[in-house]
């Protein structure tokens, strides 16, 4: 485990002084930090916690800027985790890994793979921040396993008032029910502990299929499948579906330069080139959309759970994706087809679609429901207020859950009345926050004040 003195840490504080703005991933959001703090320790974050308490200012944490809200955005201190990562201890009787919360899931996977172990589900991005990818409810595709946050066996916070607490299903009870996709409203998080498995192989089975098709068969490619997603094409009546399932090997990787074409040239580089020219002549995107559904070809292949589930994302975008209950799920996608088909919106982006398994965590898109994901993306730079606004539309007539980390117009009313455990969530946060040093403006839409 790193560490660093407090003069170190002083010193990078310092460094963060000169009011320089900070950015997310896709670009959208950006806020000015009075300052910045490195922390290498729980104890140097109480700290600069107590600090900023008494200079009046607000407190946020920012991983790697994943988050296309403002759920990190501060005019106050901005806490930076680069120094708080790495493994603290793996059980291997528990079967728990204990990791700083800064840690990148890239760097969690990797080093997991290498001791032979693994996490069950993941998402199909690994850049996020261990504790950032949980606290906004990060999530992939899952009949039985649910998201990451759903696997934390207990999580440390630094609350308000400078206290280092634990949290489990045995101890403090009530906060691990909500801190585990905690918003960034309840505390700190510094340190996570997750339930890991021995690592095992996944088949992946990628193939193209027609819209009606994936639709008609949705609930059974769910229910035959442990791991089953699918893209729709707008502008087209394609899809591309992909199975995973664990197999009993032996590992057949994709090869190195079919791997390379599919995952590296189609899907980022001659991506990225059809999305430019689409953002400069929109007209030509239904003809982009008809030829790059039809580029990605069926393919089969296994691997260790990571270098199956994830996948890189070179292209920047922005993205909406709303967490409905899964009988919804086909009605709704038909209906946003629909739309698009009957408007003049251009549509580069393909829409995903993935499911989990009801969870017991007050926030979680997941929380006490079968839950299908429809998340709809525009390339970064493309106006998408008409397209998103249409889509969420569509979306909340079916009492959709939008993920807290995506664009979203949605406040705390709207969800007291989609989230059960709402009050309980908030009741919480007036506990253990009760002079709101964690808050800021987009905590203050979705929680109320």
């Amino acid at each position: 485990m790193s560490g660093t003195s407090t003069g170190q840490s002083q010193r990078s504080e310092s460094a963060g002084t000169a009011n320089s703005p900070w950015r997310n991933w896709a670009g959208n959001v950006t806020s000015r930090p009075v300052r910045e703090v490195r922390p290498a320790s729980a104890e140097e974050l109480a700290e600069a916690i107590g600090k900023a308490a008494e200079d009046g200012l607000r407190v946020k944490t920012v991983g790697t800027g994943h988050s296309f809200t403002s759920i990190a955005a501060t005019d106050g201190v901005l806490v930076r985790p680069d120094l708080l990562t790495g493994i603290r201890r793996i059980d291997r009787e528990a079967m728990t890994v204990t990791v700083e919360s800064g840690t990148p899931l890239k760097r969690l996977n990797v080093a997991l793979a290498r001791e032979g172990l693994s996490l069950t589900n993941m998402g199909d991005i690994m850049e996020q921040t261990v504790a950032g990818a949980t606290s906004t409810g990060t999530h992939g595709t899952g009949r039985d396993s649910a998201s990451i946050a759903a696997q934390i066996r207990e999580l440390e916070l630094v609350t308000a008032d400078g206290r280092l607490m634990t949290c489990s299903e045995k101890e403090n009870p009530e906060v691990f029910a909500a801190a585990r996709i905690g918003l960034g409203a309840l505390g700190v998080v510094t340190a996570i502990t997750f339930a890991v498995e021995p690592v095992f192989l996944l088949t992946a089975r990628e193939e193209p299929m027609p819209f009606d098709r994936v639709t008609s068969e949705f609930d059974a490619l769910h229910a035959e499948n442990e791991h089953f997603e699918f893209y729709w094409f707008p502008h087209t009546d394609n899809c591309n579906t992909k199975r995973n399932n664990r197999s009993a090997g032996p590992a057949a990787p994709p090869g190195r330069i079919s791997g390379w074409v599919e995952d590296e040239l189609l899907s980022n580089g001659v991506f990225q080139l059809a999305c430019s020219l689409g953002r400069a002549v929109p007209p030509v995107i239904p003809s982009l959309a008809k030829i790059s559904s039809r580029a990605l070809s069926a393919r089969t292949y296994t691997d260790i759970p990571y270098k199956v589930f994830t996948s890189p994302r070179r292209v920047r975008f922005l993205e909406m994706e709303y967490a409905l209950p899964r009988e919804a799920a086909v009605a709704a996608l038909r209906e946003v087809k629909a739309m698009v088909e009957r408007s003049p919106l251009k549509v580069s982006f393909p829409v995903e679609v993935r499911t989990a398994p009801a969870d017991d965590i007050a926030l979680s898109t997941a929380s006490g429901r079968e839950t299908a994901y429809i998340a709809v993306h525009l390339y970064k730079g493309t106006p998408h207020r008409a397209y998103f606004t249409a889509v969420e539309r569509i979306m909340t007539a079916h009492g959709g859950r939008p993920h807290w980390g995506k664009v979203h117009t949605r406040d705390a009313a709207y969800f007291s009345e989609v989230y059960p455990r709402f009050a309980e969530f908030t009741a919480l946060r007036d506990r253990l926050d009760p002079g709101r040093l964690f808050a800021n403006d987009y905590l203050r839409r979705v929680l109320g004040d």
